[in-house]
């Protein structure tokens, strides 16, 4: 007798471009969260999405949230994941708490709620935590190009590099899963390349681990803001603009304090999936 399929309810919602797969883990428990989440974000046969996000209570005042990549591998942190689970939980009344603390694999990260007048959230501050900077420039050699750049970790590791010309043009595409894979980072990197375009604003294009090509990365967002800032080519705050959208980011040098993100979360749309 074959086993009945689990019908899985879902939340697509995206930060900035950034998509992803939202799921309660409390209504539906989903046993193989690697294979699923590779399943459901093909975007030719599946949802589609840059991978799935869990989240689920951990106590009275936490919720937990893990990410899933688009390969199976499970993220340590995901700037704008952590937004849409924060509205998600707020709207639906699951946590109504604001500030709001949601625990994620990189630690408790607490976001400040910008709530508009029909109580949804407009948009989310988060403490980030500290940025992690190797000292030094760091250098990377590909057969197609040598990148000079910073290692900063966020929760989970950046290499972001600058150039002079527009990130948009840049073949991010053929490159960044050389740079990704590259021998110098054994557990892979997420690679920004990025160009200053004014000392309060910045554009950045980013080839994630796990994900490949994304409109829009958070922590990504704020390594590269640490980096600029680190290298004296940019000042707090600072945009960031991406394929998908802006992010506000500020850090004040001094690495032993938070870097904070604020942005933006939406929810394109719901329905149920079999698992």
């Amino acid at each position: 007798m074959t086993a009945q399929a689990q019908k899985i309810h879902f939340t697509k919602m995206h930060g900035i471009g950034n998509d992803y797969i939202y799921v309660d883990l409390d209504r539906y428990p989903i046993a193989d969260l690697p294979a699923f989440a590779i399943k459901a974000s093909d975007r030719h046969f599946g949802i589609g999405g840059d991978g799935v996000v869990t989240y689920n209570k951990e106590n009275e005042d936490l919720y937990r949230m893990r990410i899933f990549n688009t390969d199976g591998s499970e993220g340590l942190m995901c700037g704008n994941a952590i937004r849409c689970v924060a509205k998600l939980v707020y709207e639906s009344g699951l946590l109504r708490h604001n500030p709001l603390r949601i625990l994620t694999a990189s630690g408790i990260k607490t976001l400040e709620l910008t709530i508009d007048e029909g109580g949804r959230m407009a948009l989310a501050r988060v403490d980030m935590g500290k940025p992690v900077i190797e000292t030094g420039q760091f250098e990377v050699r590909i057969p197609e190009a040598a990148y000079t750049g910073t290692k900063v970790s966020m929760g989970n590791p950046h290499f972001v590099t600058f150039i002079d010309s527009d990130p948009t043009d840049y073949p991010l595409d053929l490159l960044g899963p050389k740079v990704e894979r590259h021998e110098a980072f054994p557990n892979r990197v997420n690679f920004e390349i990025v160009k200053v375009l004014e000392p309060h604003t910045i554009k950045m294009r980013v080839y994630e681990r796990g994900s490949g090509l994304t409109l829009a990365c958070g922590t990504g967002a704020c390594a590269s803001a640490v980096a600029a800032i680190r290298c004296d080519l940019a000042k707090s705050p600072v945009t960031v603009r991406m394929p998908g959208g802006d992010l506000e980011i500020e850090w004040d040098g001094d690495e032993n304090h938070s870097v904070f993100m604020t942005g933006p979360a939406e929810i394109s749309f719901t329905g149920e999936v079999e698992a």
